[in-house]
């Protein structure tokens, strides 16, 4: 009897270590969720938010996926979006009309896209996975987004556009307008009728006439001699036409 007891005792003793064994090289299946810990975006483009999980068991019918928000400011998270054999967007609140389905649960993925991203989208997000018979793991994991405004920068190619649009025809009518100063435009009708402030009226000295048949852009200097020459030919004659008159008497 005393035999049969003592062998008794050690066949549990050798099962229970088997059992601590199998516990401790053969974990239970699990499942893991990972996602970025934070994405950034730019008010009105579409971020998307990624969501992967690995899984020991084959994603079935009975897979889920769920997604909440927790707002910025703090609170409870709100479930906006569930996935289980059909995709069930959110029909009110914010995210209405805004979510698209990225997922692939035969790949592992997970994955939304938020449309239309706007500042009171900030917050954190979490994915929860479940995929039984694996009940145990990390079945949830959080992305935290930040949406910026959008800030309007100048590209290179504004700046080309900005020169040829307004620089460059402005530039043309200044080398225009430079030209019809230096180089004016000689019109035979207007140089006729044309009579410069130093012409004189017919009747007085001839000799000043030569003045509106020279050139238009004669110096000063020229003008100057020209005067000063009809002005000693017209005393002379004066002079020659008074010792004339004396002569006579």
């Amino acid at each position: 009897m005393g035999r049969q007891q003592h062998t008794s005792i050690c066949l549990n003793i050798v099962l229970l270590l088997y059992l601590m064994v199998c516990f401790v090289l053969c974990p239970v299946s699990g499942i893991t969720v990972s996602s970025p810990a934070e994405v950034h975006s730019v008010r009105g483009d579409a971020v998307s938010l990624t969501c992967t999980f690995t899984s020991t068991s084959r994603a079935t019918s009975h897979m889920s996926v769920d997604w909440s928000y927790r707002p910025q400011t703090g609170g409870p998270p709100q479930a906006f979006f569930h996935f289980s054999a059909l995709v069930f967007l959110p029909r009110d609140g914010q995210f209405n009309g805004r979510v698209k389905w990225l997922g692939s649960p035969a790949r592992g993925e997970a994955s939304i896209q938020l449309l239309n991203a706007s500042l009171s989208d900030n917050g954190t997000y979490t994915c929860s996975v479940r995929n039984p018979p694996d009940v145990h793991g990390f079945p949830t994991s959080q992305t935290v987004l930040t949406v910026t405004p959008k800030v309007l920068a100048v590209h290179f190619s504004d700046v080309a556009v900005i020169l040829a649009f307004i620089l460059l025809p402005s530039a043309i009518i200044t080398l225009a307008l430079l030209g019809r100063m230096c180089c004016p435009p000689k019109d035979k009708s207007q140089a006729q009728g044309y009579q410069s402030p130093i012409e004189v009226t017919p009747g007085e000295e001839p000799g000043l006439k030569q003045i509106h048949s020279k050139e238009k852009n004669m110096t000063c200097c020229h003008i100057y001699l020209l005067i000063y020459k009809n002005h000693n030919t017209a005393l002379y004659l004066m002079d020659h036409s008074n010792y004339g008159s004396r002569y006579q008497r």
